[in-house]
């Protein structure tokens, strides 16, 4: 197994916060999958959870080495927990075939939050 792309960004909360407060609908059914925005729901509080998914999906196309761009989705990328709360990415479109020509089969990735920031990496592994 070999890495071959890794990403990292870091978002403000804050930034999340305003786009939330002007676009809540339509930034959601834009940035998360109907799985992942009925799981944000599940919080009190969901503004670091999404700003965290907001973070790994930037990290996930840094990993692939592109932005978001041309036929990239929001929505090509799903992020849900696995049975011990670890995050399972799941690619489809666009983002799948670029991750399928560099040879990912697996990504590993790692969200952490505070108040003010989300941070997330993705590393993009071969079989």
């Amino acid at each position: 197994m070999s890495v071959l792309g890794h990403g990292l960004d870091l978002v403000e909360c804050s930034r999340i916060a305003r786009v939330l407060y002007n676009h809540r609908e339509r930034f959601l059914a834009r940035v998360l999958t109907e799985a992942e925005r009925a799981r944000a729901a599940q919080f009190k509080s969901s503004l670091q959870h999404i700003a965290g998914r907001w973070a790994a999906k930037e990290a996930i196309l840094k990993m692939i080495g592109v932005g978001w761009r041309g036929q990239i989705a929001w929505t090509d990328m799903e992020i849900l927990p696995d049975k011990l709360g670890a995050p399972v990415v799941t690619l489809c479109g666009e983002t799948a075939r670029r991750a399928d020509r560099l040879g990912i089969k697996r990504i590993m990735l790692s969200i952490t939050h505070t108040e003010n920031f989300a941070a997330a990496s993705a590393i993009g592994l071969s079989a």
